[in-house]
C-alpha cells in the first residue's frame, strides 16, 4: 500500500476514534443528570431505586403544610395518589395550598426528600401593577 494512502487512512481512523470517544463522553455526561418528572401515581408504581434523583409535581393538598423550624412537610396529589413530601428551607414565595408545585429530590420509603421546591403559577399570572409617575 502507498504510504500516502497508509498516513491518510491512519488519521482518518484517529479522527473517528476521537469523535467516538467525544460523542460518548457526551452522552454519558447527559444521561448522569437527566431527572425524571412523575406524578404521586406513576411514582408509586414505578420502581425507581432511592439513589436516582427524580422530579414530583402535581397540587399541595389543602391542609397538609406542617413548619417545624425550617423543615416544611407537605403532601403532593394528583387527585388519584399522593405522595408526602419533606423539604429544608426556604419555599418559594407562590407556595401554597393548592396550588402547582413541583419537587426535585429522592423517593425513598414512600416519602420524597426535596432538595428543591419549584411553585407554579398558572397561566393567567400578571406581575403586580407599577404605578410610574410622569413629570410632564
Amino acid at each position: 500500500m502507498n504510504p500516502i494512502r497508509k498516513k491518510r487512512i491512519y488519521k482518518i481512523l484517529l479522527v473517528l476514534a476521537f469523535s467516538v470517544s467525544g460523542v460518548s463522553l457526551i452522552l454519558y455526561s447527559l444521561n448522569s443528570n437527566l431527572d425524571y418528572f412523575f406524578t404521586p401515581s406513576e411514582l408509586k408504581s414505578q420502581n425507581i431505586p432511592s439513589d436516582k434523583r427524580v422530579k414530583l409535581g402535581g397540587m399541595v393538598m389543602k391542609g397538609s403544610v406542617e413548619r417545624i423550624s425550617s423543615q416544611i412537610s407537605f403532601v403532593v396529589t394528583d387527585y388519584e395518589s399522593s405522595l408526602k413530601v419533606i423539604y429544608e428551607g426556604i419555599v418559594p414565595d407562590l407556595f401554597k395550598e393548592e396550588s402547582g408545585v413541583v419537587v426535585l429530590g429522592f423517593y425513598k420509603n414512600e416519602i420524597v426528600y426535596a432538595e428543591e421546591v419549584l411553585a407554579k403559577h398558572d397561566e393567567n399570572y400578571m406581575p403586580p401593577n407599577i404605578e410610574i409617575k410622569n413629570d410632564s
